[in-house]
C-alpha cells in the first residue's frame, strides 16, 4: 500500500497491487426470422457493424440458412448498443428481426 496525499493534503491510501482483467468478450448473433427481408439483413449488418457489402451478404446467407450469423465479437456494453440499434431499426421499419448475445 501507498500513501498519497490530495489537494486536501488528506492521506489515502492505495493498493498498487490490483490486478487488471481484460473484459470479456461475447458474440452477436442475428437470428432469422420469415419476414425480415434479406436486403433489410445486408443493410443493417453494414450500418450497424460497419462490415463490406461481401462480408454481410455472407452473414445475411448464414442468418437464412443456419439460423443464426455471427456478426461480430464486441466487450459488454458495446454488444448491447449494437443489439439495442438493431432492435431500433428493425422496428422502425416493422420488421420482426432478434439480435441477441452469447459469451465467446
Amino acid at each position: 500500500m501507498v500513501a498519497i496525499k490530495d489537494e486536501t493534503n488528506v492521506g489515502i491510501l492505495t493498493d498498487n497491487e490490483t490486478e487488471l482483467k481484460q473484459p470479456e468478450d461475447y458474440r452477436v448473433i442475428l437470428l432469422n426470422d420469415d419476414f425480415t427481408t434479406m436486403e433489410f439483413v445486408v443493410a443493417v449488418i453494414i450500418s450497424v457493424f460497419h462490415k463490406g457489402l461481401l462480408e454481410a451478404t455472407r452473414i445475411m446467407l448464414d442468418v437464412h440458412n443456419k439460423g443464426r450469423g455471427v456478426v461480430g465479437v464486441y466487450c459488454y456494453d458495446i454488444a448491447v448498443s449494437k443489439i439495442t440499434r438493431v432492435h431500433a431499426l428493425a422496428k422502425e421499419n416493422g420488421y420482426p428481426l432478434k439480435c441477441t448475445m452469447e459469451k465467446a
